[in-house]
């Protein structure tokens, strides 16, 4: 069970005794992306959409923690939330290596706080954490002149480690990085990583945009995996997970802040269609039940 902060807000905001028994499954429902999941808890949290979503101040993103229930499986809904992932891994306080399967790096300089394509590099500098892990990558935030936005230091070393698809790194290459990967197909890249797995027990996160679109469709880009090679994926670790979490469900928001508005242009977030959100999300929650059925075995 996750050491997380033992409490959740009830209603009007109001905190619920100690000693509340921990639930196995929670969805964090900051944007009614999630459909209820069988057994799962589920914290209301759209009261802070708008302040999270995409991006935040730290500060910010440090008020949730009391809100956050403890749960082996945590669904986050888009991935505009997946900085969140931080409050879940920091609190585990013990050596850990960090899988995150992702159609990005999420290791991108962001210099107003945290946002969902920064938070690894935050993650990589916790002193538990061994190594994190980013498989699955077929964006282009890893080549050309896009490599230059990545923290470079963390990928030196090897603390952060990339597993592509079909992706050139030479431009990481010519600044030192020589720990990263990229491969014809996603199960040549799963037979690599499996021989390169170490011991330590494993947090593992999941971004749906890692997915091919035509097995779901996110608010992202996406990859190229199917959903067998991603079940395939969460396979190499069953035994060793101690916490998990998904993000990458779809749903559809203006922010009222300009700047968050500016800043999700610049990264050509696509328009969801009003009309297809009931039948994406439909889709979603078939993906979601099998994911949780295999997370929840551990």
């Amino acid at each position: 069970m996750l050491p997380l902060a033992p409490r959740e807000r009830g209603e009007g905001g109001r905190r619920p005794s100690e000693g509340r028994e921990s639930r196995t499954s929670t969805i964090l429902d900051f944007d009614g992306s999630v459909r209820p999941l069988d057994g799962a808890a589920i914290v209301p949290l759209r009261e802070w959409e708008e302040s999270i979503r995409f991006g935040c101040r730290m500060s910010e993103l440090r008020q949730l923690q009391s809100v956050i229930v403890p749960s082996n499986v945590v669904f986050m809904g888009s991935g505009d939330f997946h900085h969140v992932s931080l409050l879940l891994i920091e609190r585990l306080n013990t050596p850990v290596q960090v899988f995150v399967l992702d159609n990005h790096p999420d290791n991108m300089r962001y210099p107003f706080g945290i946002h969902c394509g920064s938070w690894v590099w935050h993650v990589a500098r916790l002193p538990f954490v061994a190594r994190v892990h980013v498989l699955g990558i077929a964006s282009s935030d890893v080549e050309g002149a896009h490599v230059i936005e990545n923290h470079l230091a963390p990928l030196r070393s090897g603390k952060v480690v990339y597993w592509c698809v079909r992706r050139n790194l030479r431009a990481l290459g010519r600044f030192g990085v020589r720990h990263s990967h990229s491969f014809a197909s996603v199960s040549e890249m799963l037979d690599r990583f499996s021989a390169a797995i170490t011991p330590e027990p494993v947090y593992l996160s999941i971004d749906k945009d890692v997915l091919a679109r035509d097995v779901v469709e996110t608010n992202w880009d996406q990859g190229v995996m199917t959903l067998e090679e991603l079940e395939s994926a969460i396979g190499l670790v069953r035994g060793r997970l101690i916490g998990s979490d998904v993000t990458g469900d779809v749903s559809s928001y203006r922010y009222r802040s300009p700047f968050k508005r500016l800043l999700s242009g610049l990264d050509r977030q696509p328009e969801i269609p009003a009309a297809s959100l009931d039948a994406m999300q439909a889709r979603h929650h078939e993906v979601n039940q099998r994911l949780l059925s295999l997370l929840r075995r551990g």
